[in-house]
């Protein structure tokens, strides 16, 4: 369903300064209304001012008409008793400019008139929708005399529709992989997961995750602590990237009206079938402190990963990163241990999406995974070592590694953004897709 909600100036007026807080909408459905979770799940938020009302507060309406002022997503449909819903839309996103629907230039005139009667149906009461074919019409309308809601339209439909990924695919593997590191970056951080919630597979199966992100379109977002996307003071660090041949790099940065800055550098130096994992490091600014995270998947069923020579080998060259680090001088560079370096054994059912949940798993900190692999819990029936929730007994989950994380008790002590550059080129020509 494409939902149309019709408010009055005043509704609006009343509204809106909570709008501008919570980027979040929950209006009562007709019990009539038919809530079927197909199609669109679009909402448009539409001011009916044929009355001819001055409005107040924010906007002010000098025409009359009705004009559709926000554009969001149904969240989701709740149940208000036995027989009532609502829904709850959330991301909502102002208009460029508001978009009239009535009048010989508006966007009814455009509609055939059995679509035009579907759409004045659905504009009848305080809340209504309208069907897949009317819908069509509707976006091409849209798309015809207001091109510059195409982003938005765009923006939210691929938030509400999340690409599956192919447990079969090597690319598809890799990005799902990368995606969970840009996400836990972003709960480290506690910035919201809607900044990289929307996304689809790039051309180049080589491409980063990054690459298919579709940034958010809005110069000015509705809410006040906006995450803004650009490029910034890491890239003098990491910019040369992009012009080296064979190395693929894509930096975005998300900044709010507080001036905070995430800056998410994705780099592949290697095809993708050759790419042995993922690496997610986590460069803290004012303590000079990086935590680096290497994805390994657990076989989705039996959830467990048989050890080989290669992990091996691998966690012989993190050891290395530890040796970045220097002895803690001052209060706030003492760490709970000297480790800075996990391992993500992670699973995701066959039928992931890229939805903004994180991969289950475990952390295992690598002083702690060694000695699991030279303790007997972990020795298979044939003497080969297994990780498995059972062998392991006690991990971190995502939670409780975020927490540590943002507390400072785990990363490295007196490291240089020069230091992490190198290291994140260095992991990522050793075949493992970085994300600084």
């Amino acid at each position: 369903m494409t939902y149309i909600v019709t408010l009055t100036p005043s509704q609006i007026a009343k509204n809106e300064p909570d709008w501008l807080i919570t980027q979040r909408f929950t209006k009562a459905l007709p019990t009539e209304l038919d809530t079927s979770p197909e199609g669109t799940r679009l909402a448009f938020l539409v001011c009916d001012n044929r009355a001819g009302s001055a409005g107040n507060g924010r906007r002010e309406f000098s025409e009359r008409g009705r004009f559709i002022i926000l554009v969001g997503s149904v969240l989701r449909i709740n149940a208000v008793g036995p027989v009532d819903r609502s829904i709850t839309i959330e991301p909502m996103r102002s208009c460029p400019e508001a978009v009239p629907l009535d009048g010989p230039e508006g966007i009814l005139a455009a509609l055939s008139p059995a679509h035009r009667a579907a759409v004045e149906h659905a504009l009848s009461g305080s809340a209504g929708y309208c069907g897949t074919e009317t819908w069509q019409a509707l976006r091409a309308a849209l798309q015809q005399s207001h091109p510059e809601l195409t982003p938005y339209i765009d923006w939210l439909l691929a938030q509400l529709n999340p690409v599956a990924f192919r447990p079969d695919d090597a690319a598809d593997r890799a990005w799902q992989e990368q995606k969970d590191a840009a996400d836990s970056l972003t709960r480290l951080t506690d910035f919201p997961h809607s900044a990289l919630a929307a996304w689809d597979r790039p051309l180049n199966r080589d491409d980063t995750y990054l690459a298919g992100l579709i940034p958010e379109p809005f110069e000015q977002s509705l809410i006040e602590h906006d995450v803004r996307v650009g490029l910034g003071d890491m890239s003098q660090f990491f910019d040369g990237w992009r012009r080296l041949s064979d190395v693929l790099c894509d930096i975005h940065v998300l900044e709010d009206s507080t001036g905070r800055r995430l800056e998410i550098v994705n780099v592949n130096a290697t095809p993708v079938e050759n790419r042995l994992g993922t690496d997610m490091i986590y460069y803290h600014h004012p303590t000079h402190s990086f935590v680096l995270v290497q994805y390994k998947r657990l076989d989705p069923r039996g959830k467990e990963y048989r050890v080989d020579e290669q992990l091996r080998g691998q966690m012989d060259r993190l050891e290395k990163v530890s040796q970045l680090s220097s002895e803690p001088t001052r209060p706030h560079e003492w760490r709970l241990a000297q480790d800075s370096c996990f391992l993500k054994f992670a699973y995701w059912r066959d039928s992931a999406t890229s939805s903004s949940d994180l991969a289950h798993g475990m952390y295992l900190p690598l002083s702690y995974a060694r000695v699991l692999l030279d303790d007997d819990c972990t020795r298979g029936e044939r003497g080969g070592r297994i990780i498995s929730y059972e062998r392991v007994g006690r991990y971190l989950v995502s939670s409780e590694f975020t927490d540590l994380v943002k507390l400072g008790m785990v990363g490295t002590v007196g490291t240089s953004v020069e230091q992490l550059r190198d290291l994140g080129l260095q992991r990522a020509r050793e075949g493992y897709g970085a994300s600084p």
